[in-house]
């Protein structure tokens, strides 16, 4: 047998492995979207927390005022909704493209990792909102969301795990300077999912 011939075996029997072990139909587009979409709905809030010509200095009140906290939940819901359907679309598109199910044991296996995390921190997030703890709130969503990523990406590129770190330590510096909330989670949810939608579409989804 050609050496060649040995590598294009080995490579096949390798790629069997990842699609038995890994979901790999992850769409880097959807990452680039759900930055978009945060940081769209950053910019919004940002407006709505931070006075004219503060620069980065932030309103002391905003911390502790329901009136500004709920609008900011609104728009998180809503920046969360359209990730949700943009991100399952574009799964399913490149899922189509290689052939594969969307709804198999590995995704099955990827979602309840990333349930647990996820379902615990929405919870928690909760009870600060009605315990009024609303400074930390978006540490909180960064830490768990992170958490998730870092449970799920032993069934997925590992990619995910290093994005998974990224969010857990811009969650703990959101919690050291709570009135920048804003600002960390759109580096966290915006930023650093559009770098990561870019590095996983060039290296996986060509």
């Amino acid at each position: 047998m050609q050496e060649k011939d040995i590598y294009s075996e080995l490579s096949s029997i390798r790629n069997l492995m990842e699609r038995s072990t890994k979901f790999i139909s992850l769409s880097g587009l959807s990452g680039i979207m759900a930055g978009i979409y945060a940081l769209i709905g950053g910019l919004i809030a940002y407006k709505l927390v931070y006075t004219k010509g503060s620069g980065l200095l932030f309103r002391d009140f905003y911390l502790n005022d329901p009136l500004i906290w709920w609008p900011l939940f609104l728009i998180a819901l809503i920046v969360l909704a359209l990730s949700l359907i943009t991100g399952l679309w574009l799964t399913m598109r490149q899922a189509r493209k290689k052939n594969e199910s969307v709804w198999n044991p590995v995704s099955k296996r990827l979602l309840m990792n990333l349930a647990v995390p996820l379902v615990a921190g929405g919870l928690f997030i909760l009870i600060l909102i009605f315990r009024g703890y609303y400074g930390i709130i978006s540490s909180a969503c960064l830490i768990f969301y992170g958490l998730a990523l870092v449970a799920g990406s032993q069934y997925t590129f590992s990619d995910v795990k290093w994005l998974g770190f990224c969010e857990i330590i811009l969650g703990l510096l959101a919690a050291l300077l709570p009135g920048f909330g804003i600002v960390f989670w759109m580096i966290g949810f915006g930023v650093l999912h559009i770098v990561y939608g870019l590095i996983m579409h060039f290296k996986y989804n060509q």
